[in-house]
């Protein structure tokens, strides 16, 4: 399998890009990375150095990899965090292309708008391109729960709000959508939800809260549930092993008390996860 991943990267660190393609690799995919913007270190730290990238270098390096011939044997585009909406733009020329070289090719966009307590923090312009262009485009999105409030324009206090949220974002294009980072009124105080909805069908995984705050897990978990769905046309098993893969990382780093994610440690995770959950109906 073979997939194709625009995203921001660090050199220090695991966010974008540097959280997403070891995974899809340990899973035995060919990742081909494009990087949106290349800082030092994630933008949590409170300062960096690097620089945003423009649209034309990454059409300029799509370009490279379509004349090897390789769009046509791409399985999939992967893209998260948009610096821009020129970015943006080319992302969206980057899915039109590998579909006219593979119809059979989906693409997973990770909305990357904020985050509840810290609220839109994505430049201006980004929130209308992901709900006006990028998700109606989009086969595959994985917001985390503020991101399906920003798109829906409505507010998930509970399990019904969320519901019709997801309704309202499948009507916009996507046929797949798993939401993170979900507590409604319904969920435990020491535990998070995670949810995908798919055709008639919507499920959940409930996973015990961590006591960390760490970047990049949403990277990882985007890049591993669209490898599982790829592979298995199943969005319920995919939401299952990515979820498990994901607490099991994020149990190691909490035990470690690492600021970064231990996605080198605990890449064992990725392939048999020390715990599974069960998806259930939600």
């Amino acid at each position: 399998m073979n997939i194709l991943s625009i995203q921001s990267h660090v050199a220090y660190g695991h966010v974008g890009n540097s959280a997403a393609v070891f995974p899809m690799q340990r899973l035995g995919c060919e990742v081909w990375p494009i990087h949106s913007v290349q800082f030092s270190n994630h933008t949590g730290y409170g300062s960096w150095t690097g620089r945003v990238f423009d649209g034309p270098m990454i059409e300029e390096l799509l370009d490279g990899v379509a004349a090897r011939g390789a769009l046509a044997r791409c399985d999939g585009l992967l893209s998260g965090y948009m610096g821009s909406a020129d970015v943006g733009n080319a992302i969206l020329a980057a899915s039109e292309r590998l579909r006219a070289a593979n119809p059979q090719a989906l693409w997973c966009c990770d909305p990357v708008i904020g985050d509840a307590g810290r609220g839109v923090f994505v430049r201006p312009g980004i929130p209308e391109f992901m709900r006006r262009k990028a998700v109606p485009a989009a086969d595959i999105v994985t917001p985390n729960r503020f991101e399906l409030e920003q798109l829906a324009e409505r507010d998930c206090r509970t399990q019904a709000d969320l519901r019709a949220a997801l309704r309202v974002v499948h009507g916009l294009g996507p046929k797949t959508i798993l939401v993170t980072s979900v507590d409604t009124e319904e969920t435990p105080a020491d535990a998070v939800d995670l949810v995908v909805s798919e055709g008639d069908a919507v499920f959940g995984v409930r996973t015990p809260k961590l006591a960390l705050e760490v970047n990049g897990a949403g990277d990882a978990i985007a890049a591993l549930f669209f490898v599982h769905r790829l592979r298995s046309g199943d969005a319920a098993f995919a939401l299952s092993m990515a979820a498990s893969s994901i607490h099991g990382l994020l149990r190691r780093t909490e035990a470690a008390g690492s600021r970064e994610i231990l996605l080198v440690e605990a890449q064992e995770e990725f392939v048999s996860p020390s715990r599974v959950f069960a998806p259930e109906p939600y």
